[in-house]
């Protein structure tokens, strides 16, 4: 008994230490809850980052401008919006309980170009010769209609590999053919007229050509 008296006082040392490290975590953890708004007008400020600093965490406000994460206490949380100057707030080690309201306000943020200067084309005949050659990107309906184009469609058919879609179907329809005659000899399409005739039809089209020039 004397022997086995240090190692229940040892088993009962860490097990107390371990409930008292958990304890110290849980109350440490703090719900911070509030809203970004604009320090002249007090409007909501949605898409507002707010991270914890050092962590690689945080959240957005959203378009209300409204937040919530749960923190540390003793973390800093810093407040970044395009167009506003960053804050942060510090969340006190001496906080009672486990929640925490905060109205952060941000303050415009003045950002200055570097100078820009605009000259004109020396001459009128210049300023339309490149007016005329300027090239212009197609925009989305122009983009759409040249993708529908027959030939242009042929051209992708033929290039674009089988996406994971076609490829499992592919692998799929082997698969059920293979199984279907199994056991037995599957059929000869050189004695299908049906076969023939596609064949026929693909000659008259032009297809070998076609595969031979390329």
């Amino acid at each position: 008994m004397n022997k086995c008296l240090p190692i229940l006082i040892f088993l009962f040392l860490a097990n107390y230490c371990a409930k008292a490290q958990v304890i110290a975590a849980t109350d440490s953890v703090v719900q911070l809850y509030g809203v970004v708004m604009t320090a002249d007008s007090l409007k909501a400020l949605p898409n507002v980052s707010v991270e914890v600093v050092g962590q690689n965490r945080g959240t957005l406000t959203n378009e209300k401008g409204i937040f919530s994460i749960a923190v540390l206490k003793g973390d800093k949380i810093a407040f970044t919006s395009v167009g506003y100057k960053a804050r942060t707030s510090l969340i006190p080690t001496t906080l009672i309980g486990d929640q925490q309201s905060l109205i952060q306000l941000m303050v415009t943020d003045t950002f200055f170009q570097p100078t820009i200067i605009i000259r004109p084309r020396p001459t009128k005949e210049q300023f339309a010769r490149d007016f005329v050659n300027a090239k212009v990107e197609d925009d989305d309906v122009e983009q759409a209609r040249k993708n529908n184009d027959d030939a242009k469609k042929r051209v992708l058919l033929e290039t674009l590999p089988a996406d994971g879609r076609e490829a499992v179907g592919y692998a799929l329809a082997k698969n059920a053919q293979r199984y279907y005659y199994s056991g037995q000899a599957p059929p000869q399409n050189l004695f299908s007229p049906i076969a023939w005739g596609q064949f026929i039809k693909a000659w008259k089209r032009g297809d070998f050509k076609r595969k031979r020039n390329k």
